[in-house]
Parts: C-alpha cells; sequence; structure tokens
C-alpha cells in the first residue's frame, strides 16, 4: 500500500525549503518544465501555462521551486487524465482539500533525481481566483519598489512555512570565457 495523505504531508513538510538569489537559469528551467508537461498530457488539455510567483521575477529572493500555473476547462480532467499520466511520470499528486487551509484545487509536485522539489504545478479554471497572482507577478516585474518590498520581507521571514530555511546563494557557474 501506498502512503497515506498524513504520511505524505509530513515528509514533505519536514523537507528543508531554501531561498536563494534570484537564479538566471529559472525561467529556462520553467520552459523545460512545460515543454515536459505539455509532451505528458493528452494535446488540448493545457490551455495556458505561466510561470508565477518569485522564481518568475528577475532580481527577486525565492526558493529554488519553479511555480507553474496551468489552465484547464474541466478541472474533473485533471483528477482522471491528468493524475494518472503525471504520476505514471513521478509527480507527487496533492489534491484539493476542502477542510482544510490548504490550496482548493489539484497540484503537483515535480523533483529532480535525487528527490528535490524542482517545480509546483497547479491546475485551475481561467476564471480561477489563482489567476490573479499572475497579475501580481506582473506588477512585481514592473515595479523595482514593490520587489525590493517583497524581497525584504520574504529575508525576514524565512520559516514562515514552518520548514527550516536557509538564505543563500545559488552556485556560481564556471564561465569558459577567459577573464581579463
Amino acid at each position: 500500500m501506498g502512503e497515506s495523505l498524513d504520511e505524505k504531508l509530513a515528509r514533505v513538510l519536514a523537507e528543508d525549503v531554501e531561498v536563494v538569489e534570484y537564479d538566471p537559469a529559472w525561467p529556462a528551467r520553467f520552459a523545460a518544465e512545460s515543454d515536459r508537461l505539455r509532451s505528458l498530457l493528452p494535446p488540448g488539455t493545457i490551455l495556458r501555462i505561466e510561470h508565477f510567483g518569485s522564481t518568475a521575477v528577475p532580481g527577486l529572493a525565492a526558493k529554488p521551486i519553479i511555480d507553474i500555473l496551468v489552465s484547464v476547462d474541466e478541472p474533473e480532467r485533471v483528477r482522471d487524465e491528468v493524475a494518472p499520466r503525471l504520476e505514471a511520470a513521478g509527480y507527487d499528486f496533492w489534491r484539493p482539500a476542502f477542510g482544510d487551509d490548504g490550496p482548493r484545487y489539484p497540484w503537483f509536485i515535480a523533483r529532480d533525481d535525487a528527490g528535490r522539489r524542482t517545480a509546483h504545478v497547479h491546475f485551475a479554471p481561467p476564471d480561477d481566483e489563482q489567476w490573479r497572482r499572475v497579475g501580481f507577478r506582473d506588477d512585481l516585474r514592473r515595479t523595482r519598489t514593490s520587489r525590493r518590498a517583497t524581497r525584504g520581507s520574504r529575508a525576514r521571514a524565512p520559516g514562515a512555512t514552518g520548514t527550516t530555511a536557509r538564505h543563500t546563494r545559488p552556485p556560481r557557474r564556471r564561465s569558459s570565457r577567459p577573464t581579463r
């Protein structure tokens, strides 16, 4: 028998979550995950797909987990068609939980080969309130002052989720170009 919901929740909440400086590779990671989702799902399932959250805002410190919002016309399709395909591909499926404070829509956790979270994939209909988060992302992208204020609040509250958090810099990439 598989892991119970309580066991799964305890495991995920025990994971360390780091807040790191902005990594310019995040947009490419979104593009790769978006392509992967499109290849795994039946044609026509994805109406719209957006990179949102802190990793979508250049210059903003964030958890190095790409947040993706996917528009679907029928939420039942997520349960019936999407979940089995993504679970078979290794994603953790989180069903909507209407009796608690968690998300009210289905979402998935993508992981790398070492088991670290790489993406949170949220599914919502086009008229769902979750799409306001894309507008907030756009506001942060346009407004340097808002971005600085958000960055400061994230640095002051790293443990707000109840998990251990550290503020670190991403590893520097070595350049093949000669230095002067």
